[in-house]
């Protein structure tokens, strides 16, 4: 599917798939996480890197030791994204200046330059 076409109905079909239907659809890296945590980090591939292969989100869980729960913790960040942008755009309503804007904006204009005649030389009146 292409990515650019997608719209927020796509991903609220993705967005009310169970963990498992959506693991299903994901490409699964487990990497050595970098950071903190000495021996356990730098030991074991705990960290875990999860690609939804139809809309090409990914997310990236190292905040556990536990591999299985950087799994839960990618699946709970990826549903909440879907979740994001499953949600419609609010619609945009075409707005006028009111005449008080008007008012005021066309009152600055002529106050501003009230202020630089004020700062000319005397006398250089064209």
């Amino acid at each position: 599917m292409d990515v650019s076409n997608m719209g927020h109905r796509d991903y609220a079909v993705w967005a009310s798939l169970t963990a498992e239907e959506l693991a299903r659809e994901c490409e699964v890296q487990v990497f050595r996480a970098s950071g903190p945590g000495g021996q356990g980090v730098n030991t074991t591939d705990s960290a875990v890197r999860m690609r939804h292969v139809p809309s090409g989100i990914v997310v990236t869980a190292r905040e556990s030791r536990s591999q299985f729960q950087n799994r839960a913790s990618c699946l709970r960040k990826l549903k909440a994204e879907l979740e994001r942008r499953a949600r419609p755009p609010k619609q945009r309503k075409p707005t006028k200046p009111s005449k008080a804007a008007k008012a005021r904006r066309l009152a600055n204009k002529r106050h501003r330059a009230q202020v630089k005649a004020c700062r000319r030389r005397p006398g250089a009146e064209e």
